[in-house]
């Protein structure tokens, strides 16, 4: 198969995350897979700055955009600046209506900006706001996964999930979503593929189905 008839599909990890979540991801040879990884922010720089920045980093026309959590909500960011074929979400959320009260409350309250966030340096607490707490009794097995831990790009990461603006879906987005999810619990979650025992770590626990999933609804 030609590259001019394969498909690219952009993978964008979820906050502190690398490319290595989805190393569990398996696909067929007619698409082109390219992982993304977070850069650092500038002072002061907006989620839709740094999209416009990031963006560069995509160097195929109508790519398919996959993106884990804080990672959705980038690759929804970028779809307002480059056109793409498809967007998926993963363990995300299409709308500030979909955060759950606690996040709602951080927002309303700027709570969030006197977050401890030396605890970066506690890695079972890093893990457990990540990947949610059912995986704090694995702390070894996920450590390869979290290794964007600077203290200024976990502060801007912070405020701009937060913060997001977002107030309706964008239309013809995929969303896949964890049945026990409590990061962003299905309570708020709305139009979504349930993943039955699906948790905020399921790109690692349930990549098998995930694969499955997008193999067939890529195109």
């Amino acid at each position: 198969m030609s590259i001019k008839n394969t498909d690219h599909v952009y993978f964008m990890p979820g906050m502190s995350a690398n490319s290595l979540i989805f190393e569990k991801i398996k696909l067929s040879s007619k698409y082109k897979l390219h992982y993304l990884g977070w850069i650092d922010p500038e002072k002061n720089e907006t989620l839709k700055d740094y999209s416009i920045r990031f963006s560069e980093l995509i160097k195929h026309k109508n790519p398919i955009l996959i993106g884990v959590s804080f990672g959705g909500i980038l690759v929804q960011e970028i779809s307002k600046i480059i056109e793409v074929k498809k967007i998926i979400i993963i363990s995300s959320v299409k709308s500030k209506r979909e955060f759950p009260a606690s996040m709602k409350v951080l927002k309303t309250t700027k709570s969030y900006k006197i977050l401890p966030f030396k605890w970066i340096n506690d890695f079972e607490s890093l893990i457990s706001f990540v990947f949610g707490p059912r995986v704090k009794r694995k702390v070894d097995l996920y450590r390869k996964y979290l290794s964007v831990r600077d203290e200024k790009y976990l502060s801007w990461a912070i405020k701009e999930l937060i913060e997001w603006d977002q107030d309706k879906p964008l239309e013809n987005i995929i969303h896949i979503h964890g049945s026990r999810d409590v990061i962003f619990p299905t309570l708020y979650i709305n139009n979504y593929v349930e993943v039955i025992d699906g948790d905020h770590s399921m790109i690692l626990k349930k990549a098998d189905w995930i694969s499955k999933f997008l193999e067939k609804n890529l195109i």
